[in-house]
């Protein structure tokens, strides 16, 4: 009986303690909410006048020439006024959209055909010229490896250098008539042959 009493007495002590507790916190929270908004509101001014400072900074920082990165706010990779790290590239290479498939006619039907991929190597200023132009330049390409089909001995022998280099020459002179300037070099990519 002296037990039970005891842990009777426990649990009313167990609730009243929460209770009391409760009652505590919601005095106490419902005093200090308008604290606390104020606190908030003043916390808030305080981070957008910061934060409009830091914007007045960067500013004032951009407008400046930055000193360690050269004269006058220019980039001084090489110690040179930043004009080397600026350089756009000299030349580009133009790479045609396909292959140049060039049929070989022997006895009056197709024997084999001759698969070349040819990039123009050319002035940096050209690149969007010769794309606009890729169909008549194709058309004179084209034009010249038929020449060359025919004479029946270029395209006989892949591995000479000599075939190779005529090939190389005679596109890019016969170029000059579409291009009058511009493109310095043809280079042959790839090239194959397949027997039919």
């Amino acid at each position: 009986m002296k037990s039970i009493i005891t842990v009777i007495i426990t649990i009313v002590c167990i609730v009243a303690g929460g209770f009391g507790g409760n009652f505590l916190r919601t005095m106490t929270s419902g005093s200090s909410e308008p604290e606390a908004g104020a606190a908030e509101a003043a916390g808030a001014a305080e981070g957008e006048k910061a934060e409009g400072d830091n914007a007045e900074k960067k500013e004032a920082k951009a407008s400046k020439p930055d000193k360690k990165d050269g004269k006058d706010g220019k980039d001084d990779k090489d110690g040179k006024d930043g004009k080397e790290g600026d350089a756009a590239p000299a030349v580009i290479y133009y790479k045609f959209t396909r292959e140049f498939v060039v049929p070989i006619i022997r006895n009056g039907r197709v024997s084999s055909l001759v698969i070349l991929n040819l990039n123009l190597e050319a002035d940096a200023s050209m690149g969007r010229k010769l794309y606009d132009m890729e169909p008549k330049l194709r058309d004179n390409i084209m034009t010249t490896l038929i020449t060359l089909s025919n004479d029946g001995t270029t395209f006989e022998s892949m591995t000479s250098v000599k075939n190779y280099e005529s090939i190389r020459s005679l596109v890019l002179q016969n170029l000059g008539s579409v291009v009058k300037e511009g493109i310095t070099n043809v280079l042959i990519v790839d090239l194959a042959k397949q027997d039919i």
